[in-house]
């Protein structure tokens, strides 16, 4: 018994020692790994004050971006409301003191009033950060090293779109991805016309670049209709490769290998309206919507298999136009603009609840600890249980508004302000 006692313990102590030396979360994209929104913060609090927060920072210029986090570096982008001279900073994440900050100039150029110079969320990895940086002129990607140094850039041409760009890059193995998805004016909804339905359709594709050099690796053709303002979440059906899915109105829902650059499936026709969610995976089924104005039309779920995808069932509205939808586990959240939430089966699309929490929301809901974060354009932190019972655990304000989406790595919450950065839980 002794020596048996002896021989577990043995083992235990290994594993301790695996896990303590296990490298902790990053959250390398929008919504974090494969776009999912689920992150492994169980420290953080469903109620906080002031004093609870690691440290708050000032971020200059404004951006609707949201950060990202690899190691110890939080990569983030802003823009000068007056010039839309773009930055991206580096910060620490022990302290969030400025690491290196480059610039670029630009020019303002019309685009929504809720939108701004600097909406897209960077990409980063071990070897640094991609940012995309959008405008009429041109679409400009840019990766710099960990040290702010320049890996490449590349000018994609210009963009057409009634509200600006907003699509966000995005990194899989040693492919930087990007859906440069355009406007044809003629395609917008009557209202929204006017002069516009008299420019030209912007050229639209799907392109995939190499990591480090930067040179193109695929493009994909792509129609023009509404441009949408969606990143593709990662999916892998039984026995299929990984792949990322697209959603816009033009083609509905697409898979691409994106280290081939082949479209593995396609379900077109699923949208009318304008694509601003973005897609999201789990429970074998791929969800997204679209919606117009300032409400959602319907979501879709598509169930993948390894010889193609079929429509498993539709949620018809009131559904979310910019909230993207949040699978955890068998449940799905639909977290609308006007702060209606409902709680799904995932299998079914059965609705198991839906209550009002408040407020108005172009932020996404993430989860971490069995608890969703969302944060209101007026600056409310909004937390409830992600379980089958509503359960509003807790509301804190910013103190600031705020368009974007919350960061979980590391054992810790990031919340982008208007003009600070968050860092929060221990």
């Amino acid at each position: 018994m002794a020596k048996r006692a002896f021989l577990l313990a043995v083992v235990l102590s290994a594993w301790v020692g695996v896990v303590a030396s296990a490298p902790a979360q990053d959250w390398p994209r929008f919504r974090g790994p494969g776009g999912l929104g689920l992150g492994d913060a169980p420290n953080v609090p469903a109620t906080w004050s002031e004093q609870d927060y690691n440290w708050k920072v000032a971020v200059p210029g404004v951006g609707h971006s949201s950060p990202v986090v690899v190691g110890k570096r939080i990569y983030l982008t802003t823009g000068d409301t007056q010039t839309a001279r773009r930055t991206v900073l580096c910060l620490d994440t022990a302290d969030g003191k400025t690491l290196w900050k480059r610039e670029w100039d630009s020019s303002p150029f019309r685009q929504h009033s809720d939108n701004s110079f600097a909406s897209a969320t960077p990409a980063a990895d071990e070897h640094g950060v991609v940012a995309l940086f959008g405008s009429p002129s041109r679409m400009l990607l840019v990766a710099l090293d960990t040290e702010g140094k320049d890996m490449w850039s590349l000018d994609l041409g210009a963009y057409v779109g009634m509200h600006g760009s907003g699509s966000s890059p995005v990194i899989v193995g040693d492919v930087v991805v990007l859906a440069n998805e355009q406007e044809d004016p003629g395609a917008l909804p009557t209202v929204y016309r006017g002069e516009a339905a008299k420019q030209p359709a912007g050229v639209s594709f799907l392109i995939g670049l190499d990591r480090k050099s930067g040179k193109e690796r695929w493009r994909i053709a792509r129609k023009s209709d509404q441009a949408p303002y969606t990143t593709p979440c990662e999916f892998r059906a039984p026995g299929g490769p990984l792949t990322l899915v697209f959603s816009s109105t033009a083609h509905g829902l697409t898979a691409v290998d994106p280290a081939a650059g082949k479209i593995v499936w396609e379900v077109g026709k699923l949208f009318k309206d304008r694509c601003c969610a973005s897609p999201s995976a789990g429970a074998g089924l791929v969800i997204a919507g679209d919606g117009l104005g300032s409400r959602g039309t319907h979501q879709m779920a598509v169930r993948p298999t390894a010889d193609g995808a079929t429509v498993a069932y539709e949620i018809k509205k009131p559904t979310p136009q910019v909230p993207s939808p949040l699978i955890v586990g068998d449940l799905l959240f639909l977290w609308n603009d006007d702060g209606w939430v409902a709680c799904y089966k995932t299998a079914t699309g059965e609705q198991i609840w839906r209550e009002k929490v408040g407020g108005a929301f172009y932020g996404s809901p993430v989860c971490t600890g069995k608890r969703i974060y969302c944060i209101s354009r007026k600056s409310e932190v909004a937390v409830i249980a992600a379980a089958d019972k509503y359960e509003l655990l807790g509301r804190v304000s910013l103190g600031e508004p705020s368009y974007t989406t919350p960061a979980i790595a590391g054992g810790r919450m990031y919340l982008r302000g208007r003009g600070h950065l968050f860092s929060l839980g221990k």
